[in-house]
């Protein structure tokens, strides 16, 4: 027997409250603006600046004892992590320390480096500093640049595939709701203040991708429906259409949360941003690409007949050039 989590045929009325959810979606998306500019983000290391330390032990790496006996110095924001690599040999142990940008200096000075290490040195004898980076500010201020950058040039990649491949109406829809998910994932970090850094950019240009497929799946079979029930109502064909590929979309989206969920809660401290950010975002990824994007072409309306030459027998907004 097959498993199916969603029955062969549904027939739910998904537009039924369309202003509704299109307006929930708005007030979030305010809501998210509000919260950034007000309460701000927690920035990780990455936009802060930083120094990295770079150890290496004969011993295993103990991350729990490292950053007890870190704990105390005041140093603020830090990350530890163990390096792994398969040219490391059995009595090789390295480890990564990121420590933030301190008040009022360009990095962490020599005497608070040796400080750091005769504290790691306490825990294990044969801790040695093989390399010492730091981060400035103004390095860390070209990081948030670049990343502001990435993530609206991947929207804007978007604008443009989806236009081509579709119609323009599309494409304002998908562009819609990558914004839409983009902004209230960076609305709920600034909310919860989780540490926002380079991986939550790269969950977020994640997030984009992973939206951007379910949306163009639902898009493409909205396009085959249009031309196959050209006296359907708009509104009936969307509602068949995200019917039809429901099974698709509640597989797709279970199987990926299944696996961050099981990383949300094994993962670590390490990657915790970065798996609820991409946790959150699939969520909220799915429900946009329904109750955001098809909205929006539900309200622009669509050409119903690509093959007709005759634009007044489309719909009312079938003699616009896409």
């Amino acid at each position: 027997m097959r498993l199916k989590l969603v029955p062969s045929e549904t027939n739910i009325d998904f537009f039924g409250y369309a202003r509704l959810t299109f307006g929930a979606s708005i007030v979030a998306v305010v809501l998210s603006l509000v919260l950034f500019f007000v309460m701000g983000l927690n920035f990780g290391i990455d936009f802060r600046g930083g120094t990295t330390i770079r150890t290496e032990a004969e011993t295993a790496v103990d991350v729990g004892a490292y950053r007890t006996a870190l704990s105390g110095m005041e140093l603020g924001d830090v990350s530890i992590t163990e390096v792994f690599d398969p040219t490391f040999g059995p009595d090789r142990h390295v480890a990564m320390v990121v420590i933030q940008a301190q008040e009022g200096e360009e990095a962490v000075t020599s005497d608070r480096i040796a400080d750091i290490e005769a504290a790691l040195q306490g825990v294990d004898p044969t801790v040695t500093f093989e390399s010492v980076e730091s981060v400035g500010p103004t390095v860390s201020g070209e990081l948030i640049q670049t990343a502001v950058i990435a993530v609206l040039l991947s929207i804007g990649a978007m604008l443009v595939y989806i236009w081509l491949r579709f119609e323009w109406q599309f494409s304002v829809g998908a562009v819609a709701a990558l914004a839409h998910d983009v902004i209230v994932t960076v609305g709920i970090f600034s909310l919860l203040q989780i540490r926002f850094d380079l991986s939550t950019v790269a969950a977020l240009l994640t997030i984009v991708g992973y939206s951007i497929n379910d949306t163009v799946v639902i898009f493409d079979r909205l396009r085959e429906n249009l031309r196959k029930y050209k006296q359907m109502p708009l509104r009936d064909v969307m509602n068949l259409t995200v019917n039809e590929t429901l099974s698709r979309t509640v597989m797709t989206s279970g199987t990926t949360l299944i696996a961050l969920i099981a990383l949300l809660v094994l993962g670590g401290d390490v990657i915790r941003g970065f798996v609820f950010a991409m946790t959150f975002g699939v969520v909220v990824g799915t429900y946009s690409s329904v109750y955001v994007a098809k909205n929006i072409v539900l309200m622009l309306g669509v050409k119903r007949d690509w093959s007709k030459t005759d634009k007044g027998k489309g719909t009312k907004f079938a003699d616009i050039d896409a």
